[in-house]
């Protein structure tokens, strides 16, 4: 079984917000593919389908974000889950906005509600970071993540959100980096394993190596110079 949670904050009032993008993924999901009416249970809204030929359960925490962990926590322990067992979707302030990301385990990078799901279900859980960018200044963070996405967001959150329902079925067969690469083509950027590799710089010679590398091509034949690369190199004629 997989537990998909999406992290939010309930109510009508935060729907639009940035920081409510997780709950919108799980949204997109749930509409796309065949689950339950959702129903009220571990302090969430949840909802059970199938994806994959593997039972799946959608959770929204209706605990406020600061708390998401101990929903999600509950429910885990009532299904005797691993964090093996689980996918958390949530907005990330430091991936530019339209980008994704899908780890397993790392830090919370200052987010309330990884901070909960890490202390209520242990770390090793995958990670699907929705990026919604920074908007460049501390004290602006608050308002932002708080904010509602603008009309122009749709441009990148209706292609991302839609592809990440279409697939879903990629994260119950762990395929992960297949997953991105498809949102990142649907977002008119290039798959990962496309992307130009950096080229390799050559390795860095020393001066002596390359002195001697000028010393074998031609040597000067007297002077100062030539004695001391003989000294150096020995006399290649003897």
């Amino acid at each position: 079984m997989l537990i998909i949670a999406g992290l939010g904050n309930p109510g009508a009032k935060y729907a639009g917000n940035r920081h409510n993008v997780g709950f919108m993924a799980v949204d997109a999901i749930y509409r796309r593919h065949t689950f339950s009416p959702w129903s009220r249970k571990f302090k969430a809204e949840i909802s059970e389908g199938e994806l994959a030929g593997e039972k799946v359960l959608l959770i929204k925490p209706q605990t406020f974000m600061n708390l998401s962990g101990e929903s999600v926590g509950e429910a885990m322990r009532f299904y005797k889950l691993q964090p093996a067992d689980l996918v958390a979707i949530y907005d990330e302030l430091d991936l530019p906005a339209g980008k994704a990301r899908l780890k397993i385990g790392g830090g919370h990078g200052g987010h309330n509600g990884i901070k909960s799901l890490d202390a209520h279900c242990g770390r090793e859980y995958r990670r699907l970071r929705i990026g919604i960018g920074h908007p460049g200044a501390k004290e602006l963070v608050h308002n932002h993540v708080l904010g509602d996405f603008a009309k122009a967001d749709s441009a990148w959150l209706e292609p991302l959100l839609d592809t990440l329902a279409d697939n879903a079925e990629m994260l119950v067969r762990h395929e992960d980096s297949q997953l991105m690469n498809k949102i990142a083509l649907a977002l008119g950027g290039k798959a990962e394993d496309e992307k130009p590799k950096p080229e390799k710089k050559p390795a860095g010679k020393s001066h002596i190596h390359q002195a001697r590398n000028q010393g074998q091509q031609k040597l000067p034949a007297t002077g100062p110079m030539a004695e001391m690369l003989k000294k150096m190199f020995g006399n290649k004629s003897e």
